[in-house]
């Protein structure tokens, strides 16, 4: 589940890790990726060891404090949210970043906006 990777990913930023390292899944990969051109991470690689893939995720700082602090948890696999393309820009005001499912892949909210396409809405960075 993407929720595990995620709070991984904000206690480690919190706890003032430079690096995690993580199993592979391309649901994480394509969030870490999303990450990374939103500018909340550094850079994400892919490694291999002992035969079994892994991603190395690197956490960006800004003047030796994490960049992504605040993060909340929008869609559950209790309760689905599902945002239209015409509701993301009313979302994306009051929100640092959104990452949203779509079928064109995992977009952050800006990117979605200009595909102008809909889809699960995953979590927001304040």
């Amino acid at each position: 589940m993407y929720t595990d990777f995620v709070i991984q990913l904000k206690n480690a930023s919190l706890a003032h890790k430079r690096t995690i390292t993580v199993p592979y899944v391309k649901l994480h990969q394509a969030i870490a990726k999303a990450l990374v051109k939103d500018g909340f991470l550094e850079k994400v690689s892919e490694e291999t060891s002992e035969g079994k893939k892994k991603l190395v995720i690197t956490i960006r700082y800004s003047h030796r404090k994490p960049v992504m602090t605040d993060i909340d948890i929008i869609s559950r696999p209790s309760l689905r949210v599902y945002i239209g393309a015409d509701e993301i820009a009313a979302m994306q005001g009051r929100a640092a970043s959104l990452i949203i499912s779509t079928n064109q892949g995992v977009l952050t909210g800006r990117e979605a906006m200009k595909k102008k396409t809909g889809g699960e809405l995953l979590f927001k960075i304040s």
